[in-house]
């Protein structure tokens, strides 16, 4: 089926998959206003990144997340086992969107950090589940998807530190 689709139809599928996390993290952004301002009062763990990272690092994941989802909404996916982990991993892709999404409220406009740290640790969870069933589907997909779970696991480091020491 992949190899029928031509380049219009390749890119009509590239560009929202590579928009939706960008503008997801756009929305977040613009919700949670002065986030780095409240970010810098807090008092800060060891290896906590200046707040000027934030928005680079955010933005890089964001476009490694949509080529993950491009690159496993083509894979192919010949037998029932790869059709129900594509499934599965797709229907988990947008949960945990939703939940990343969530999570700069809860933490930000909240100042809720245990909750937000509980939050992170359910999406960092449906991470690891997206990987797992990605990796049966499409190898380039979960590359894409790593460095998100990695900067999820520093992130939930810092958030419960945050947690701690505020």
């Amino acid at each position: 089926m992949n190899e029928e689709l031509t380049c219009p139809q390749k890119i009509l599928r590239f560009v929202p998959m590579v928009a939706l996390p960008l503008i997801v993290g756009g929305i977040s952004a613009l919700l949670t206003g002065n986030a780095m301002d409240s970010y810098q009062v807090m008092i800060q763990p060891p290896l906590a990144p200046p707040a000027w990272l934030f928005p680079i690092a955010w933005t890089i994941l964001y476009i490694l997340m949509g080529l993950g989802s491009y690159f496993l909404l083509l894979a192919p996916a010949d037998t029932t086992e790869k059709k129900s982990a594509k499934c599965i991993a797709m229907i988990v892709y947008f949960i945990q969107l939703c939940f990343n999404f969530v999570w700069s409220l809860i933490f930000f406009n909240a100042a809720q950090y245990t909750l937000a740290f509980i939050w992170l640790m359910i999406l960092w969870v449906m991470i690891i589940v997206m990987i797992w069933k990605t990796s049966k589907v499409c190898w380039k997909a979960t590359l894409m998807f790593v460095p998100y779970l990695l900067w999820c696991t520093f992130a939930a480091y810092l958030n419960l530190m945050i947690a701690i020491l505020n």
